[in-house]
């Protein structure tokens, strides 16, 4: 029997060609529960969770992964995306945007590094 792959659902490319540009995600609790990251080269964006955290707020990341699911599906550019995050998360319940917390990594890697050392 074989099976017939289908598409899932739109989404950027995990793969950044560059810098990217990101901003820190908190909880409610100010603890840091991930980075939204884009570059727009390629269609890139994603999301990044830091090690250590708790159920809960690794559940909170999901909302943070729909929203670029719905952008993508808008067929808004990554960088747009992050700008619309930055204007407005009201939406999104339990977390935000650190404001004045966009920044920009040389690497997709050296962001992921940064995440790991919290």
């Amino acid at each position: 029997m074989r099976f017939k792959r289908i598409a899932g659902p739109p989404h950027y490319s995990p793969v950044a060609q560059g810098p990217v540009r990101y901003v820190r995600v908190a909880a409610d609790t100010g603890v840091v529960i991930g980075y939204v990251w884009a570059n727009d080269e390629g269609g890139a964006a994603g999301w990044v969770t830091p090690p250590g955290l708790g159920a809960a707020e690794i559940n909170a990341g999901a909302a943070w992964l729909r929203k670029l699911r719905d952008a993508k599906a808008r067929d808004i550019a990554p960088t747009a995306l992050l700008a619309e995050l930055i204007r407005d998360t009201s939406d999104i319940q339990g977390s935000r945007v650190v404001p004045g917390s966009l920044a920009e990594s040389t690497t997709l890697d050296e962001l992921k590094e940064l995440a790991n050392k919290g």
